[in-house]
């Protein structure tokens, strides 16, 4: 390699090394965990502890944020999905749908395929998910609003 094609390399990388530390400073899509004000009575240990590794990272006030999630363009995307799930869907605060929730998990679209690889804590077996699903129908099913429903889902009359 040339010296000036050697400088110009240099100057390349150093512009992106900078670039991507000027990026960790910008306070942008902060990682939060506001306050749980649900605690779900789970039927059993083994119910929480399917839910909690499956389901709580996205879906609750409890994510486990990992190392990468500090870094930043990896924070913005994983702060981005978190807030989705929350707004999909959240133990913390008893907005849940247990009809919906079994059909997501009975057709394998939770968890999500991409979430697996870095937690296969949450890589559940056919017979995980249905514990998970008898386990969640148990638990929830004494929420208010009747089976794990948002309020004014239901039928009121």
């Amino acid at each position: 390699m040339q010296p000036r094609q050697r400088r110009f390399l240099s100057i390349v990388v150093g512009v992106v090394v900078v670039g991507f530390i000027v990026l960790q400073v910008i306070p942008f899509k902060q990682r939060t965990n506001p306050p749980v004000t649900l605690q779900i009575a789970w039927d059993s240990p083994q119910t929480e502890t399917l839910v909690r590794n499956a389901c709580f990272d996205c879906h609750s006030n409890e994510t486990r944020w990992l190392w990468y999630s500090a870094i930043a363009p990896v924070r913005w995307l994983l702060v981005d999905h978190v807030e989705d799930g929350r707004d999909a869907m959240n133990f913390s605060t008893g907005d849940l749908e247990l009809d919906e929730i079994v059909k997501e998990i009975e057709r394998g679209a939770m968890p999500p395929a991409y979430y697996t690889p870095l937690h296969p804590e949450a890589n559940l077996t056919s017979t995980q998910r249905g514990q998970l699903i008898a386990g969640l129908r148990a638990s929830l099913a004494n929420l208010p609003g009747g089976e794990g429903e948002r309020e004014g889902d239901g039928d009121e009359g």
